[in-house]
């Protein structure tokens, strides 16, 4: 490696890794524990992930049905329309559009279509 010149106090060099394992003792890998359950996330951090960096990626979007207010027809909407959604019969306005998440009109109900 390096030799050393008279007078000079220069270090010897760290001695060279010859097995391929881990330094550490099974024993000190057993004693560590992580931080966060891996395999079972907590539900409420896996919504508040972005759609693609959860475990299981879903989307964030459904589809709904709604009913009309004044009729009581029910009527199947997409949770993100970009399009203001009236009813088929009376032409109430069920929802209207916002940057994201379509808002409902005040009275509709909704709930969210099983597969």
């Amino acid at each position: 490696w390096l030799k050393a010149t008279v007078g000079s106090s220069a270090t010897p060099p760290p001695p060279l890794i010859t097995s391929c394992g881990s330094s550490t003792a099974p024993q000190e890998q057993a004693e560590r524990e992580m931080d966060i359950d891996l395999l079972n996330p907590d539900a409420r951090e896996e919504r508040s992930k972005h759609k693609l960096k959860r475990m299981i990626q879903s989307p964030n979007s459904f589809f709904m049905d709604v009913k009309c207010p004044g009729c009581l027809q029910i009527t199947t909407v997409y949770s993100h329309a970009q399009t203001v959604v009236l009813c088929g019969n009376c032409n109430q306005m069920l929802c209207q559009t916002t940057g994201g998440l379509a808002r409902l009109t005040e009275g509709c109900s909704f709930r969210k279509k099983v597969e």
